[in-house]
């Protein structure tokens, strides 16, 4: 079985350094065995959103920029639980929740593709402890008008 940072580099991937808080909450709380994930931004590993990923879907901002943004999301939400626990590979029982929130306009119906972009990295790195519930919902703004944001609850050890 391959560690998670083996899964990650084998997708071209590395865990980015978990961001600060940009207002008065925590990046996450971890409650018993759950660890609640403030909602991440879709910010590259330079800590800066990239234009593609600034705006709102069916405007600004394609389907397929949409996806990237929701997978650096998931990225973002991974980096803050491994800061929880320490190791991923050892600390995660189970991806429990995402939450996702797509900056569209209001006619835009494909919000749950987007989205996918999220749910298939923790399927991907996790395994089936990535396998989740999920909501996703549209929004009229998002801070920085990124494209998207998502939040997480994880059950660990």
């Amino acid at each position: 079985m391959s560690t998670v940072k083996e899964r990650l580099a084998a997708l071209g991937l590395t865990l980015p350094k978990a961001a600060a808080p940009v207002a008065n909450y925590v990046p996450f709380v971890r409650s018993g065995n759950l660890v609640v994930v403030s909602g991440q931004l879709c910010l590259g590993p330079d800590g800066k959103l990239d234009p593609a990923h600034i705006g709102k879907l069916g405007a600004e901002v394609s389907p397929e920029a949409g996806i990237a943004a929701a997978r650096l999301c998931g990225l973002n939400v991974l980096a803050q639980v491994e800061a929880a626990v320490g190791d991923l590979d050892r600390g995660v029982v189970q991806c429990v929740r995402l939450g996702g929130f797509i900056n569209a306009v209001p006619s835009f119906a494909g919000l749950a593709p987007i989205m996918n972009g999220a749910s298939d990295l923790m399927v991907a790195v996790l395994g089936d402890r990535g396998r989740h519930a999920r909501a996703t919902v549209g929004v009229a703004e998002l801070p920085l008008d990124a494209a998207v944001e998502v939040e997480a609850i994880f059950e660990v050890r």
